[in-house]
This record gives structure tokens, C-alpha cells and sequence, in this order.
């Protein structure tokens, strides 16, 4: 079984107490269901960047993304294929420009002259064949994917066998490019000081102190990695408080323990995490070769430590 990786980006917009949703067609992920707009994310492209490109191709609306509100991940089975697809879906409030027109009811291949025409365009290629805005009790009324049920409050209902398409979905991987969808932690303990790792010695970024966390497993939740990451690398038990948003990395040189130079794209999310009874930082033994050590820092001496991007993200917006 092969085992593959995706991200998707989906977007939840709201006007005047209606969402807009739409309807996969027959060549969509998932045919005559209802979902939030999004898609795929593409290699190195920035998930906030792909839900925007999406929402557009799929029913001609701009939007602007407000914040990151969930991340979910879901398995599908094509024994056919003989693939198992491990889809991280990002799902973000969006917002529209000020004095967008926006129209309710139901819209199809007849829309074009509608303020959703855009979905005209998506009937065409077949992966989209409905959009509409709809109260949250009619959104109820329709089949939906389990995440679009999830992201609204509304319960879920497990998908029946053969509801999603397989079809040429599953192209052969790309022998120099790799995706990583990681989970991180800004980790913190009840007098404030924060828990950073050390990147090892024939790692991208070596020498440099990190987030805890990292790539997720085949059919792992992303707030669970990131708590496994937390004791493997560094001794840790801690609780998920907080989403704090989504960061975006490509390196189309990246040089690692594979010995050549490989196309990375890394997405990942960061969570603000609590450890309410610390301990002494230590890296154990299933952490891998990829994390030297662990230490608790005071944020003043975080920040004048050499810090990999994302660290200095996360601990810099923490402090304002």
C-alpha cells in the first residue's frame, strides 16, 4: 500500500447569517457532496495563498484570509490504487472586500450572470457544480463532508464506502521533491519560560534552536504529534491551549541526511501548549538524530539565541 500525503486549504465565509458552500461534482474529491470552497495545496505554494486561489477559481468571489481556525486530518482507502491519501485539511475564516455583492440562494451552470459566476467555470472542468449561501439550518439539510460538518458545529456523519474519487488522482511521486506537513509548539511553563530544541549537526538549519515538534505520521492527528513530538524531544507532557496560525517553507536546495540536494515544501501549523508541571529537558531516545538537545529558556534569553525562522516568529509575536 502506498502510502500518500496532501494538504488542502478551505475556507469558512460568512455573510448576513449564510455560508457559502459548495458542491463537488462528478470529477471533485468528493462527488454530489456539500464542502466548504478550498482545494489542494500546491508544491510550495502558501496555503493562505491556495484558499484565496481556490474560493476564486471555484465561485469568482475575492476574499482575504482573517485567521487559521482548524486543522483536521482524514485517511481515505483506495484499494484499487492501492493507495491510503492522508489529507491535512487548513480551514480559515475568510473575509470579502468591503461592498462585495453577494447573493443568496442556489447557483449552478446557469449562475454565469451571477455574482458567483466563477462556479460556471467550475462546472466546466467538472469539479464543481453547485455554490450557494445558505442559513446554517439549510447547510444541515445537506449530505456534507465530515470536515465541513465539523468546521460548522454540525454532526458528522462518516462518509459511506466509495464517496470519494480515486480516478488519476495519484501521479507518481516526484523523485526530488518532498512535502512535510509538521505541528509545532510555542511550549511554555507556568512561570513563562519557553522550551526550545536544538537542531543536530547534518540537519537543514543545524546548530539553530527550534520549536518542538515536527513532521506528523501517516493518519496522525496534528495536535497529537506535536504532544508526541513534545516528550520525545523534550521530556515533556503538555496540553494544546491554542492554534496559533500556519507558516509556509520551500527550499528548493534543501540539503539533508539524504546527501542531495532535494525541492522541500514544509507547512506547518503552530499550537500554543501549556506545561503545567515541567521537568528537566531531555531528549529521549525515539526522538531521532534530528534533535541534539532540549533546554527551558527565560523569553529574554530566547530571543538573543540563534533561532531557526519559525522560532523566531512564534517567540517574537508572543511577547507583544
Amino acid at each position: 500500500m502506498q502510502l500518500t500525503r496532501r494538504v488542502g486549504a478551505y475556507g469558512l465565509v460568512w455573510d448576513a447569517g449564510r455560508v457559502l458552500v459548495v458542491r463537488d461534482g462528478v470529477e471533485g474529491e468528493f462527488p454530489e457532496l456539500w464542502r466548504l470552497p478550498g482545494g489542494a495545496v500546491g508544491h510550495a505554494e502558501d496555503p493562505t495563498h491556495a484558499v484565496v486561489r481556490e474560493v476564486a477559481d471555484q465561485v469568482g468571489l475575492t476574499v482575504t484570509v482573517t485567521r487559521l481556525l482548524a486543522v483536521v486530518a482524514d485517511v481515505a482507502t483506495f484499494s484499487e490504487d492501492k493507495v491510503a491519501l492522508h489529507t491535512d485539511r487548513l480551514l480559515f475564516e475568510l473575509g470579502t472586500p468591503r461592498g462585495a455583492r453577494v447573493e443568496g440562494g442556489l447557483r449552478g451552470s446557469s449562475a454565469a450572470a451571477s455574482s458567483l459566476a466563477g462556479a460556471s467555470i467550475a462546472v466546466a472542468a467538472g469539479l464543481v457544480d453547485r455554490a450557494c449561501w445558505l442559513s446554517l439550518a439549510e447547510v444541515a439539510q445537506l449530505p456534507l463532508t465530515p470536515f465541513t460538518a465539523e468546521a460548522l458545529g454540525l454532526p458528522v456523519t462518516p462518509l459511506p464506502p466509495g464517496a470519494r474519487r480515486s480516478g488519476d488522482r495519484f501521479p507518481p511521486p516526484h523523485p526530488d521533491r518532498r512535502l512535510r506537513f509538521g505541528a509545532y509548539g510555542l511550549v511554555t511553563d507556568p512561570a513563562g519560560r519557553i522550551l526550545l530544541t536544538q537542531i543536530a549537526e547534518g540537519y537543514p538549519g543545524a546548530g539553530l534552536w527550534h520549536l518542538p515538534g515536527g513532521g506528523t505520521d501517516h493518519g496522525e492527528q496534528p495536535a497529537t504529534g506535536l504532544l508526541r513530538e513534545l516528550v520525545e524531544e523534550g521530556g515533556q507532557v503538555g496540553r494544546v491551549v491554542e492554534l496559533l496560525g500556519v507558516n509556509n517553507l520551500h527550499n528548493p536546495a534543501a540539503l539533508g541526511p539524504e546527501g542531495r540536494p532535494l525541492d522541500w515544501h514544509g507547512v506547518r501549523v503552530i499550537y500554543r501548549v501549556l506545561v503545567d508541571v515541567p521537568t528537566d529537558a531531555v531528549v529521549t531516545e525515539s526522538a531521532g538524530g534530528s534533535t541534539a538537545r532540549a533546554a527551558w529558556f527565560t523569553r529574554a534569553e530566547a530571543v538573543d539565541l540563534p533561532l531557526s525562522d519559525i522560532a523566531a516568529v512564534a517567540i517574537g509575536q508572543s511577547g507583544r
